[in-house]
């Protein structure tokens, strides 16, 4: 049945301002058409099969379509009430405003005017359309209404939602309650009735768009879907509402309207059509089946090499999969993981109806050094496909990453061919669409940690986040690096993606069995509920295997373990392993002997102080003579920490050109991102899994060596005695977690075969009996990791809930308010760090202003400026209120000294810290000092 609607309904506005002098408008109705249309396009054109599997688990294909078309039109129906109608514009144009009023009441709607009711603000345009469509008029399923309650981000509270007509009656229908005066009463009902009647014909023609008779016919899924298609609608309603793309005049997308036209003279089919050809800048990723056989293999198409048994045997495994889930790589350092995990991504991919790929790591520099191994790969497949595929590098410093930087935009990347016509190429591209809050909705990601961490956390937008993540392949790399704090994050996301379906590959050198099992766990939990164990089907011994390399999957409900390799070619690295208690002079002594026939001398450490003490100890040796010493740590500038990282893959990296000798010191950034060779290593006492990768460092590449190093050496330092780690190790790490690793590490040590011996003993609690007075210690870890989960459960949304009709109502209640707005404060809340305060260093002298490296600020760019940043450490912002007072002492300095940096899009917002001619400056009762060998080094000034 067709539904006409009148110059009522079609004089309702969604959106209007002023542009360069010309007042515009867009109606209401054109506004809902559009995002259903964007809606529709979206759910068949933009969301993989895979998502679109997950949506229709307990509906139709067809049915769900209507849901979307139902979205997408009613998502705004709270605009079509008295609170909405009489909002002011946001530049207050008052012309502008008395125009559409005047339209308003020209078509039936009498004595509406601006600032003519009490309490608009009550009753906001999201939380106005879910009170009407579960109203007694309409009876939508709440399940549904609480999906239009949330689409600005997030859902109503329930209490909120129960109150709204019966409180605030006039934001709806324009008057509220009974006069005496039997004339003045018909006219106020007569306004009631035009706001009912209009809402009532738009919502029989948006049912009928939508394909529906009636409300009983529109259905209910889980918790799941809810959150995927709320996500969806919001994408839909931010396209929808893009008046040009990227903001560039010449690609228009949904553009307002003169005030001098109508909803009439739309061509509503041209519009839409136009804008999403203009929006569709790249190409979605269509996965290949893999081939694997005798005559062809992945690894030589991709990397021209033959994979190792090890990556052969795990590729043949994954490739014999049905419905794969999660697979977890236990392999040893240097094996090729990382190979194995992007074959990985194209089988799963492939097998799951994914189109998207995400891989996480710990910090910038491990995810700056993985995204050139991924853009690398994604080049391989969009040149493989001929298309443009979108890539995006999610780490808040990614505008200083080359790489990414000098990618081409979507928009430009097609080339002439020889009859002059445009052609495209395959390429890699960044699409400046999605930014910001979409980011995650890119195809191919690389990110920190925290982006993936973030799906359990109470965050307005969560919805996009989660809508992203349940259409990749997602990569976790080097799990084991991950405190009980970020595991509870790391769970909870997991039982999210199980929920999702979505393809898990878990990569460790060193993951503790419990671990192992917890993830497995969390994965089952989301993908079949509480009582995933009534379906799982597993062998004896899944449990405690230590077998090593190991490949776990879960193909369907069925745990899979491979367990046994052709390793007869393996390199095996035997290393000899020794306690070192000296002081600073001993140690400078030590190492220089050691290197003094030549070689490579690492030595990693726990922090950043012991690293500039040890260094300024080499420096004041004599006995160091010309012996290159590098230092590298976090308390460098950015660039110049790039600069190092850079130099030192140069010289000891692979195929490095080696110096005769060299001492390395450096924090637990060597341990992680650097592929770095050492001919002898000292490291700081750890856990054993830091332990082991500070040792992959050692010996790693098959060079020749001086003749004096060519057996493994690894000198384990600050156990001062027996069970006695010193203050600074103990406040970083667990004694507990000390104390076994110094008990079970012997002194020799075989890679790889060892490693998951050493780490299933250290942290298996059965083996505490054999410590002697272990005891406390592991009181005191317990307390610890319990008070860890309790602080990271505050702001954790809950596990999904799969029963039809679960709503999203309160689904972010009780959210961390002061992370809706910094991206900063959301990672830290995920990663239990405490915040702290980044600053540009700038030397102020009486001849001018330069960088630390000694170039003049007129001579460098706002953006190379930018770069100078630098964290100042913990001890000197240890808490809310120093922090405070810090920067607004700092904002005073800027404003003091650079106040045209809020001008610039680079340097509005920065903290200046302006250094005096010995590149020093005071912060409090703090003295801090950078220089170009230590970096930014800091005392107490009564110390």
């Amino acid at each position: 049945m067709s539904v006409k609607l009148t110059s009522r309904e079609t004089s309702l506005w969604a959106k209007k301002h002023v542009d360069d002098g010309e007042m515009l408008w867009l109606p209401l109705v054109a506004h809902l058409v559009d995002c259903s249309h964007v809606m529709n396009w979206l759910f068949y054109h933009w969301l993989n099969a895979g998502q679109r599997e997950l949506l229709t688990q307990s509906v139709s294909e067809e049915d769900m379509q209507k849901l979307i078309k139902f979205l997408g039109f009613f998502h705004d129906i709270g605009k079509a009430t008295p609170a909405f109608q009489t909002k002011k514009s946001y530049d207050n144009n008052a012309s502008l405003d008395e125009e559409l009023i005047e339209r308003l009441n020209r078509n039936g709607f009498s004595e509406l005017r601006v600032s003519g009711l009490s309490s608009p603000q009550k009753s906001p345009h999201a939380l106005a359309g879910e009170a009407i469509l579960e109203s007694d008029a309409f009876n939508i399923p709440a399940s549904v209404g609480a999906i239009i309650g949330g689409h600005h981000g997030k859902p109503a509270e329930k209490h909120n939602l129960r109150i709204q007509l019966e409180n605030y009656t006039a934001n709806y229908d324009q008057v509220d309650g009974h006069v005496k005066d039997p004339i003045e009463e018909e006219r106020r009902q007569e306004e009631k009735q035009a706001w009912q009647d209009t809402r009532q014909r738009l919502f029989d023609y948006g049912m009928n768009l939508a394909g529906y008779t009636e409300a009983g016919e529109i259905p209910e899924g889980g918790q799941p879907q809810a959150v995927i298609l709320e996500g969806l609608l919001i994408m839909a309603d931010w396209l929808s509402s893009s008046e040009w793309l990227n903001e560039d005049r010449s690609k228009p997308l949904f553009p307002l309207i003169g005030l001098d036209q109508g909803y009439q003279d739309i061509d509503m089919t041209s519009r839409f059509e136009n804008a999403i050809l203009t929006w569709k800048q790249s190409d979605k990723w269509v996965p290949q089946r893999v081939i694997l056989n005798d005559n062809t293999n992945p690894y030589f198409n991709h990397w021209g090499y033959t994979p190792r048994p090890v990556q052969l045997a795990m590729t043949q495994a994954i490739q014999a999969t049905t419905d794969p889930g999660l697979v977890i790589v236990e392999a040893g350092m240097g094996l090729g993981k990382t190979e194995i995990s992007l074959i990985a991504a194209e089988q799963l991919a492939y097998k799951t109806g994914r189109n998207g790929f995400f891989m996480g790591l710990p910090t910038q520099a491990t995810t700056n050094a993985m995204f050139t191994r991924v853009l690398e790969w994604t080049k391989f497949l969009a040149d493989d496909e001929g298309k443009k595929l979108q890539i995006d590098l999610m780490q808040s410093k990614r505008q200083y990453n080359s790489e990414f930087t000098n990618l081409p935009e979507a928009s430009n990347i097609y080339e002439q061919s020889e009859n002059g016509k445009q052609h495209q190429t395959g390429s890699v591209v960044v699409n400046s669409w999605f930014t910001g809050k979409k980011s995650i909705l890119t195809d191919f990601t690389v990110g920190t940690i925290d982006n993936l961490l973030r799906m359990g956390l109470k965050k307005k937008h969560l919805f996009l986040r989660h809508l992203g993540f349940s259409g990749k392949v997602v990569v976790i790399d080097e799990v084991h690096a991950y405190d009980t704090y970020m595991s509870s994050y790391l769970f909870k996301a997991m039982n999210w993606l199980g929920a999702y379906h979505v393809p898990v590959i878990i990569l460790s050198a060193t993951l503790p069995v419990e671990k192992r099992n917890q993830l497995v766990k969390a994965y089952l939990k989301g993908k079949y509920g509480l009582n995933y164990q009534n379906r799982l089907i597993v062998k004896d011994g899944w449990k405690t295997t230590q077998a090593y390399p190991l490949l776990t999957i879960l193909d369907g409900p069925e745990l899979k373990q491979l367990t046994k390799f052709d390793q007869k070619n393996q390199k095996s690295t035997h290393l000899h392993v020794q306690r070192l208690n000296v002081n600073d002079e001993e140690l400078v002594q030590a190492v220089t002997d050691k290197i003094k026939q030549g070689g490579v001398a690492g030595i990693i450490v726990n922090t950043v102080k012991r690293a500039q003490v040890l260094a300024k100890a080499f420096q004041q040796n004599q006995t160091m003579g010309d012996t290159p010493l590098m230092v590298l740590h976090s308390a460098f500038l950015a660039p110049e920490r790039s600069k190092q990282e850079e130099k030192l893959q140069r010289l000891i990296g692979k195929d490095g050109h080696r110096p005769h000798k060299m001492i390395v010191i450096g924090t637990q950034v060597l341990e992680q991102s650097l592929d770095i060779d050492f001919d002898v290593l000292y490291t700081d006492i750890a856990p054993i899994d830091l332990i082991l990768q500070r040792a992959g460092r050692l010996h790693r590449h098959d060079i020749q060596r001086p003749e004096t190093l060519n057996i493994p050496e690894l000198f384990v330092m600050g156990i001062q005695a027996p069970y006695e780690y010193g203050d600074a190790n103990e406040a970083i790490y667990e004694k507990y977690l000390l104390m076994k690793t110094d008990y079970f590490l012997q002194d020799t040590v075989t890679l790889p075969n060892d490693i998951s011996k050493l780490v299933q003993e250290v942290y298996d609690p059965k083996t505490d009996d054999l410590i002697p007075e272990i005891g406390e210690s592991r009181i005191k870890l317990d307390k610890d990791q319990a008070q860890e989960k309790q602080r990271s459960n505050v702001f954790q949304i809950a596990a999904p809930k799969f029963r039809l009709k679960s709503t999203i109502h309160g689904w972010l209640d009780y959210d961390f308010r002061n992370l809706n707005k910094d991206e900063q404060s959301a990672n830290a809340a995920v990663r239990d760090i405490q915040e702290t305060v980044e600053v540009i260093l700038i030397q102020c002298t009486a001849k001018g202003q330069y960088l630390v490296d000694g170039r003049s600020l007129r001579d460098v760019s706002d953006r190379e400026i930018s770069e100078q940043v630098i964290r100042l450490p913990m001890a000197i912002t240890p808490n809310a209120t120093v922090i405070t007072k810090v920067i607004n002492d700092l904002e005073d300095k800027t404003a003091e000294y650079f106040d045209k940096w809020q001008e610039s899009p680079w340097l509005s917002g920065a903290l200046a810290l302006p250094l005096d001619d010995n590149l020093s400056a005071t912060l409090g009762n703090w003295r801090l000092m950078y220089s170009e060998d230590l970096g930014l080094n800091y005392t107490k000034e009564d110390e």
